[in-house]
């Protein structure tokens, strides 16, 4: 099995009736997320590249936690790794573009990421609140105004919708 089944088989399990267990297990993640995050946030432009066991070794974490941030930051990336396939030797890489590993964070809602102070030193606060919104109003589903028959026709003939772009 590969790793990343074998995470999503452990985060997500819904047959494990111990959920005390189970969010233990998720704050114990998001503390050792946001610390790895911090490093790689203080160089951002080093491509930090090796086995998947090399670096949990490197940042001191287990597999499992290192396969859950690589599925993670695997969009962020700019060439995503294989992690559909990923055994503990495969090679993978965490070199991530900026703006969109930011995005990203506010899409998923992670404020204790996108938050972090090692990201002044990336954007200033002007650039932040720019890519906030921008990734904000990318989710936002926008409606378009229905035009009735006897509505103005908006291309600003004069006449009512249904006596002229709206006639069938």
């Amino acid at each position: 099995m590969a790793l990343l089944e074998q995470w999503h088989k452990m985060a997500y399990d819904t047959t494990n009736n111990d959920r005390n267990k189970m969010q233990k297990m998720w704050d114990e993640y998001f503390v050792e997320e946001a610390r790895i995050y911090k490093e790689l946030l203080k160089n951002p432009s080093e491509k930090v590249e090796g086995t998947v066991k090399e670096l949990a070794d490197k940042y001191g974490l287990n597999v499992m936690f290192m396969v859950a941030f690589l599925d993670g930051i695997n969009e962020s990336l700019i060439t995503p790794n294989p992690i559909e396939e990923m055994e503990e030797d495969t090679v993978v890489n965490l070199l991530f573009d900026p703006e969109l590993l930011y995005k990203n964070m506010v899409e998923a809602k992670a404020e204790w990421l996108y938050t972090l102070p090692e990201w002044n030193d990336i954007f200033d606060e002007e650039k932040r609140k720019e890519l906030y919104k921008i990734q904000k109003a990318s989710s936002t589903v926008h409606k378009e105004t229905k035009i009735y028959p006897n509505d103005p026709c908006p291309c600003g003939s004069g006449k009512k919708y249904k006596k002229c772009c709206g006639k069938a």
